[in-house]
């Protein structure tokens, strides 16, 4: 498995790191913001979904990945509905989108299942996701139903 590393400097290239980071998991005690570094980090269980884009959909296994997800020119940040107390706290990403705002600044807001929101105001938008570790497999492929 060749470890995925990616950048992200504009609205389009943060599409393509929130496809890679849909329903990841990770801890709340696994996202942190160092204010005097502007820079605001997380790790992720990433479910490998270009395995199952590569046509290993029919396998009885799946992959994760351990990953990070690191923020750079953070200004401040601001949470909805997730408990800061409970550092073992389960969230699942759904989405990464970013508001433009007066260029090059605006907000990363990552949404999580049960309407947790994370919204990072930044001054420029500068992205790095990188995959640690080893893979390993898990049974469960992520679904989600339909709206209709």
């Amino acid at each position: 498995m060749q470890a995925l590393k990616l950048i992200a400097e504009d609205k389009e290239d943060l599409e393509v790191i929130a496809a890679y980071l849909q329903d990841a998991v990770g801890l709340v005690g696994d996202l942190t913001y160092l204010p005097g570094s502007r820079i605001f980090a997380a790790v992720f269980n990433r479910f490998r979904w270009e395995e199952v884009a590569a046509g290993k959909k029919r396998r009885k296994t799946f992959e994760r990945a351990r990953t990070g997800l690191h923020f750079s020119n953070v200004l401040s940040v601001k949470s909805r509905k997730i408990r800061q107390d409970n550092p073992d706290g389960v969230l699942n990403l759904l989405s990464i989108a970013f508001e433009e705002g007066e260029a090059p600044s605006g907000t990363v807001v990552l949404t999580f299942s049960g309407d947790g929101e994370i919204r990072l105001e930044v001054e420029a938008l500068e992205a790095q996701l990188r995959d640690m570790g080893e893979v390993w497999e898990t049974p469960n492929l992520p679904s989600h139903e339909d709206d209709a």
